[in-house]
């Protein structure tokens, strides 16, 4: 299993950035998929989750601003990042859960990409 996330930089406060996250040796379709984040010190913080079934759920810190969308075809999420402020700032990681009537069944993390936000 792999995911391979990409797109992270640096940008001014204000500016987009899109995060992307490519899974191979899972079956996508049928995993909920989500963007986390951690700052040095911070725990890490649930920033986006889209369902396999496309609900999707933000923090509150980041609705309005963030999208996260999904393209099975592809078996890639995205996270698209608008008006990105300083505290934005963070090692952004994919993720990919499936659960069951048992509970968690597969929990698979990425690499992370880092995301600078400068004031």
């Amino acid at each position: 299993v792999q995911l391979q996330a990409s797109g992270g930089g640096l940008v001014q406060a204000g500016g987009s950035l899109r995060l992307s996250c490519a899974a191979s040796g899972i079956s996508f379709n049928i995993h909920d998929m989500s963007w986390y984040r951690q700052t040095p010190g911070k725990q890490l913080e649930l920033v986006a989750r889209i369902t396999s079934s496309g609900r999707t759920n933000y923090a509150d810190s980041v609705k309005g601003r963030f999208t996260i969308s999904r393209d099975n075809a592809k078996n890639t999420v995205y996270l698209q990042m608008n008006s990105l402020k300083p505290e934005d700032t963070a090692v952004y990681y994919c993720n990919a859960q499936r659960r069951s009537m048992s509970g968690i069944t597969d929990n698979y993390w990425g690499q992370g990409t880092l995301v600078t936000v400068s004031s």
